[in-house]
């Protein structure tokens, strides 16, 4: 589901994000079928549920019981709804504790986006060229920015680190996507890997000996076993160690500016 940046009604989109909570009319006779908040909660409930589907109106439609018209009365179009949707599953972050420990709550923040994304893969193909602007997802960056600037770390520095964050947090969650959607199609990883690796052997005899330390890295940390599902775990422990190598990096400019 792909969302190119650019695309949506910037104002009303905008708009929608920073609305009120829906307050009831006032006006006797029966309540709205739909509202924004229920189209919104519906496409992530079938976004959620087809990962490797693209989402369209007419799935959300059939969700609800209503024809994909008549969504368009509460939303703009899908490329909005998408930025909508995004910011809503933001609301799952949890606030960081403030423990003084500027290392902690990184980690912990990181975690839980991490964790975000992993539960609505469809978030990784929401650009983050042009962010959505919501609430939600600001407050995450909000949450970030109040840990990096406890640090006493300077502003360009905070920005690169920011950036930084987002990108590895990302890839590694699209990381664990693909290896989760690679799995319901064909082979299972190990039966994969294993063909593979002995189809290489036959076509490539003298791999050893052009790629020695691809070599001597299998041989000297091979993944984490864990039958078919190894390489998620591979996956999610590359992560935290990943995220612990990031912060030594941030730990050391911290060091420099104290």
């Amino acid at each position: 589901m792909n969302k190119q940046a650019g695309r949506r009604d910037i104002a009303r989109t905008i708009s929608l994000l920073w609305r009120q909570p829906e307050a009831p009319s006032g006006r006797r006779g029966p309540k709205p079928v739909l509202s924004t908040d229920t189209v919104v909660d519906a496409a992530i409930e079938v976004a959620d549920a087809n990962p490797t589907t693209p989402l369209s109106m007419r799935m959300i439609g059939d969700h609800l019981g209503r024809t994909a018209m008549s969504l368009y009365t509460y939303i703009p179009g899908k490329d909005e709804l998408l930025d909508l949707m995004y910011d809503r599953v933001h609301a799952e972050l949890p606030p960081i504790a403030d423990t003084g420990d500027w290392r902690m709550a990184l980690s912990d923040w990181a975690a839980a986006l991490f964790a975000l994304h992993t539960r609505h893969p469809w978030t990784l193909d929401v650009s983050l060229a042009r962010p959505a602007l919501g609430p939600h997802e600001q407050a995450g960056l909000e949450s970030l920015l109040s840990i990096l600037y406890s640090t006493g770390l300077d502003a360009p520095t905070i920005r690169r680190s920011v950036s930084m964050l987002f990108h590895f947090i990302r890839g590694s969650a699209r990381t664990l996507a693909e290896i989760r959607s690679a799995s319901t199609i064909g082979d299972s990883e190990s039966h994969w890997w294993a063909e593979s690796s002995a189809a290489l052997a036959d076509a490539a005899p003298d791999f050893a000996d052009d790629f020695p330390h691809t070599v001597q890295l299998g041989r000297e940390a091979p993944p984490i076993p864990g039958g078919d599902f190894y390489l998620e775990r591979e996956t999610e422990e590359s992560f935290t160690q990943g995220l612990q190598i990031l912060l030594d990096g941030i730990e050391s400019r911290i060091r420099k500016h104290s």
